[in-house]
């Protein structure tokens, strides 16, 4: 106990000397991750010149040529590396739609029922989805959905366990307001009341959360705003449109106001955003001018189209901060939470739920038709990768068993890329695998302690586990395109530079952290995880390369 007094104390020391630090010139750290943007489009956009604002913060900075995420590519643990520094073993996030069996389901508020709940961080946890509603308000209604709030036992009371509640270590957000005096938080993403974990599990981190839900339905043709405005414009000219207002929050923030522009707010310590356009446009099919030409990451004009939207933003974004003379006190980073899969069209192969219908005796037993939350027999969750929770251990075996004989690809047609049969192959014996997460606790964590899937899928490249004919790419998981990402760290005292050697995106919250004048150990993930300051990121700092 003595010994973990002392260290705690040489840590808080530590974080005050180097936020006293008058060398430290960095008061602002704006993280923008443009979703969907793989290293290959910023070396082609920058090298055709059709990313010219991109290419300015790159002329001023460190672009890392070899940079991924830390695990999985999904949306959720994407966006938790940039903020916690860890990935899904410290954070605990898997994927917006996970499965945890210690608790109990929304609907279930004594904790009397079957344990083991779907847990959703996504457009279902705003109060609009209550009961299966539509969801007509921008603002996903104004309050969470209770039905997907899941419950667990502590101290003998049922108690709700909000996206807060479920983030298992702290993030950049709270760090900044527990140890800079004056700190003020803002970001704004794709889900209302989903994206609330990144508040941390003090519930308020962030200052200002714009509550913008991109599944709300806009426009005649009753889509939301990753489906075309008009049944007829493609649907990434309506993703245009949710980005904008992201857009407007961040013009805000730097303008002094909150990010609504109703009343005045400091301008945020660490604040950001994301952008959802390119990845619609890249998922969009190839005929109809979505995706990639090639496999050297050619863009087709949707792309192409969405990578300039999102310059010309990030240009406003450089303008206000020159604007407001604050562009030297401010960390630029651009990034993105993940890639999309596969880039090379010619690889695609659309195979349907083939996992969950190789399990149906074993999985997905029925679901209550309220909430949606599975009734205890465990879940599959896919997109280029699959993962299984079982809810009884004894099916571990049997499980297994059923996913290794079933690896071989199924037939698929030559024009649509789709199945054209029934069969229960999973597509995962070429460059794919059935890996057993129980064998690899140090990665993902235990399945044991109720929250690691037990099994996760990883297909050949090139794999989607969907029949749709609306989408030609998806992400989440280790698929060679899914991964490989986008990062520029951007400050007018940095000259250009490129690293080549191998990081994550989870170095971007202690590179926020450091530049702030704090020590990134604070993170919890960085000191569970190790992760380290970027390298060069921090040009003021002699030895930030050693953290």
């Amino acid at each position: 106990m003595k010994s973990l007094l002392v260290g705690t104390a040489l840590l808080s020391s530590t974080a005050l000397c180097l936020a006293d630090d008058h060398r430290h010139s960095i008061d602002h750290v704006l993280i923008v991750s443009i979703d969907g943007m793989h290293q290959q489009d910023l070396a082609r956009c920058i090298s055709d010149k059709t990313c010219p604002n991109i290419a300015a913060l790159a002329r001023h900075g460190v672009t890392y040529t070899n940079a991924y995420t830390p695990g999985l590519s999904d949306s959720v643990p994407g966006l938790a590396a940039l903020v916690t520094g860890g990935g899904p073993r410290s954070t605990g996030l898997f994927y917006d739609d996970v499965y945890d069996r210690t608790l109990y389901a929304g609907t279930d508020t004594h904790c009397t029922g079957t344990q083991g709940v779907e847990v959703f961080l996504q457009e279902q946890v705003g109060i609009d989805a209550m009961n299966g509603g539509a969801l007509v308000h921008l603002d996903g209604g104004g309050a969470f959905n209770p039905q997907q709030i899941p419950h667990r036992k502590v101290g003998g009371k049922c108690v709700p366990v909000y996206p807060h509640d479920f983030i298992q270590t702290n993030t950049i957000f709270e760090v900044a307001k527990q140890n800079l005096r004056h700190a003020h938080t803002a970001w704004s993403d794709k889900h209302a009341w989903g994206t609330d974990w990144v508040n941390g599990p003090s519930g308020k981190g962030v200052d200002d959360m714009a509550r913008t839900e991109i599944n709300s339905i806009d426009g005649p043709a009753g889509n939301d705003f990753t489906g075309s405005y008009d049944g007829i414009a493609p649907a990434y000219l309506h993703t245009e449109v949710f980005d904008d207002i992201h857009v407007e929050n961040i013009l805000n923030e730097i303008d002094g106001k909150d990010s609504a522009g109703k009343t005045p707010a400091p301008v945020p310590t660490i604040f950001g955003t994301n952008f959802q356009t390119l990845s619609v446009a890249q998922k969009a099919t190839n005929l109809s001018g979505g995706g990639y030409a090639d496999a050297a990451f050619t863009p087709n004009p949707f792309v192409k189209d969405a990578i300039a939207y999102v310059d010309a933003a990030i240009g406003k974004f450089s303008a206000a901060l020159a604007a407001r003379h604050l562009s030297d006190s401010t960390l630029f980073v651009l990034t993105a939470k993940h890639g999309q899969s596969p880039a090379d069209h010619a690889r695609l192969k659309k195979i349907g739920h083939a996992v969950g219908t190789t399990l149906t005796a074993y999985v997905g037993g029925g679901s209550d038709p309220v909430t949606g939350n599975n009734l205890g027999n465990g879940q599959v969750t896919d997109d280029d990768v699959a993962f299984v929770w079982l809810n009884d251990p004894s099916q571990r075996a049997a499980a297994e068993a059923l996913l290794a004989a079933s690896t071989a690809c199924p037939p698929v047609d030559p024009t649509t890329r789709t199945v054209v049969a029934v069969v229960p192959r999973i597509c995962a014996d070429n460059g794919g695998a059935v890996i057993d997460l129980g064998a690899m606790p140090w990665k993902f964590g235990d399945p044991a302690n109720g929250r690691t899937p037990d099994f996760m899928v990883q297909p050949n490249p090139g794999v989607i586990y969907t029949t749709s004919q609306a989408k030609d790419m998806e992400h989440g998981g280790f698929a060679p395109d899914d991964g490989h990402l986008a990062l520029v760290v951007s400050h007018p005292s940095l000259r250009a530079r490129t690293v080549d050697s191998r990081v994550t995106t989870a170095q971007v919250a202690p590179t926020a952290i450091r530049a702030l004048g704090l020590d990134p150990r604070l993170l919890e993930s960085v000191r569970k995880e190790g992760t380290r300051v970027l390298p060069h990121a921090l040009s003021e700092y002699r030895d930030d390369d050693d953290n």
